[in-house]
């Protein structure tokens, strides 16, 4: 009888801790959703990213947020992660912008390929003329020249405008003879190696 005494005892203690820390943790994200129901940081439709999960807002509750993704997942996230995480609201405000960055062969022109860039953006019907467009020499890569080729759109229009105006790029590029060039890299293993003997056999 003791044996089953201190057995139910200690299962109550068990139970009791799980209560304790499931209530602990209801209690957290009762109040962190009252904080995001005060703040509104996002509205249900909103399409947001917390973490590595990005998606449309279908509910927000006292506990969580459920969300849609775009693979049409169904995601529930406890309103603790959302405090304590950065969260991205990405249809908050009516425009975005595209950020695309490019690079080109060191050989290019730089004036030619922000000339040709432009055109690009302004022919494009889902670009914004303002904000206007951003095209700057970023940086000097490793194999390229790295530009950030940034324009605005309506944000119901960003995935479109994404679509079509890489397509566009490449296009324009392979027109231009602009070259795109693939990263390589030179070995120096140290020492200088000969070069290795080449015959030509004439098959005539």
């Amino acid at each position: 009888m003791g044996y089953t005494l201190m057995a139910l005892l200690g299962a109550a203690g068990i139970v009791g801790i799980v209560i304790g820390f499931a209530s602990q943790t209801s209690v957290s994200n009762i109040i962190s959703g009252i904080f995001l129901i005060s703040e509104q940081p996002f509205q249900v439709g909103d399409l947001i990213k917390v973490g590595d999960t990005k998606g449309v807002v279908l509910t927000i509750d006292l506990l969580s947020i459920k969300l849609r993704t775009f693979d049409n997942q169904f995601v529930r996230i406890p309103n603790e992660n959302l405090i304590k995480n950065e969260v991205q609201n990405v249809t908050r405000f009516p425009i975005r912008r595209l950020d695309i960055e490019i690079g080109v062969a060191y050989k290019e022109d730089v004036g030619r390929v922000q000339k040709v860039l432009k055109e690009i953006a302004e022919k494009n019907i889902y670009c914004l003329d303002e904000p206007e467009p951003l095209i700057l020499l970023k940086n000097f890569g490793d194999s390229a020249l790295e530009f950030l080729f940034a324009v605005w759109c309506i944000k119901t229009d960003f995935m479109t405008l994404r679509q079509k105006i890489m397509q566009e790029i490449k296009e324009r590029f392979d027109a231009e003879g602009i070259e795109i060039p693939f990263p390589h890299r030179t070995l120096y293993t140290g020492s200088v190696t000969e070069p290795f003997p080449v015959r030509i056999v004439n098959k005539e």
